[in-house]
């Protein structure tokens, strides 16, 4: 099954906002996750700023419906998403593994 990868650019207050939203937000990734379609999520750190979800599924569509969905987005902590399909050729789950 082909990978697609959401990116999450924040907003400047995000730090100070998350809290109110961060219980349902990790609701939603844990459904997600349980329904097999979320393989990891995370922000990068030093500087803090952004968001990566990794998702699997027969098109970007599972992406797409995560973030238009996602209290940080509805309630606009997240400026601006995207998604794209990442190509994975390494690793047990690659979806085009090369040997």
């Amino acid at each position: 099954m082909p990978h697609f990868l959401l990116f999450y650019d924040t907003a400047s207050d995000y730090l100070e906002r998350r809290p109110q939203y961060r219980a349902a937000h990790l609701e939603q990734a844990r459904a997600a996750k349980a329904r097999g379609e979320l393989f990891l999520a995370g922000a990068p750190a030093d500087p803090v700023g952004g968001a990566v979800l990794m998702f699997t599924g027969a098109d970007k569509s599972v992406a797409e419906d995560f973030a238009r969905t996602d209290p940080y987005v509805t309630n606009g902590l997240i400026t601006s998403w995207k998604v794209r399909e990442w190509t994975t050729v390494i690793g047990d789950a690659a979806a085009h593994p090369i040997p």
